[in-house]
């Protein structure tokens, strides 16, 4: 794995490149994040290091998660993530990490938490057809038989029915960089992102597969 930092999304708008081509971004703000743990082969069996995000007031803290980062004198954060590196590209605590770890061009896998949606039928869940709609019918938005009242006399795992919908981790993959604003903590990826405006999000180096 690659090293990331943790960010949070702002909104989508449009940006025109270089070339004049019109884009539609997902506006990031992306760290600065703070190095709070080194792991490595020695001592922890690989090698690692764990930044954190998100300045609060300590008080917001539980006692040992403000213990975990006072015993190196750093700042109350909310959010903590481990990125495995090599032995050679790991950092000091205490380091800084920020956008300029990204430049324009780069391909990037972008990980949050998808909206919710509640709980929902199979019409909206699966595009499950609806039933006739005329007067008198009984089964408008109804999922049907979910089995054989015989034989197996039960439901089999994995039948498509109503549920929650949405609120999982999602990773959207091979997002492109279109701009990079050091200024403001600012990443611009083309396309939309999982999550709602100020969900929390890993920006990472999107992992080629060889064909």
């Amino acid at each position: 794995m690659s090293i990331g930092i943790l960010g949070k999304k702002v909104g989508m708008t449009q940006v025109y490149d270089s070339k004049g081509v019109l884009h539609p971004v997902t506006v990031i703000q992306a760290g600065p994040c703070t190095v709070t743990q080194v792991k490595n082969n020695d001592s922890d069996g690989y090698s690692a290091i764990q930044i954190g995000y998100n300045e609060v007031k300590p008080h917001r803290l539980s006692k040992p998660e403000l213990g975990h980062l006072t015993k190196n004198n750093l700042k109350a954060v909310t959010h903590l993530k481990e990125f495995r590196l090599e032995e050679s590209e790991l950092k000091k605590i205490g380091d800084i990490l920020d956008v300029t770890v990204f430049n324009e061009g780069d391909a990037v896998d972008v990980t949050g938490k998808s909206i919710g949606k509640g709980f929902v039928g199979t019409v909206a869940r699966y595009n499950f057809a609806r039933g006739p709609m005329s007067h008198g019918s009984k089964n408008h938005r109804a999922p049907g038989s979910i089995g054989a009242g015989t034989g197996l006399s039960r439901v089999l795992k994995g039948k498509k029915m109503a549920g929650r919908v949405g609120a999982k981790r999602v990773t959207v993959k091979n997002l492109s960089v279109i701009k990079v604003d050091k200024e403001r903590n600012l990443i611009l990826v083309r396309g939309s992102i999982p999550g709602a405006e100020g969900g929390l999000l890993v920006i990472q180096p999107a992992v080629r597969v060889g064909k």
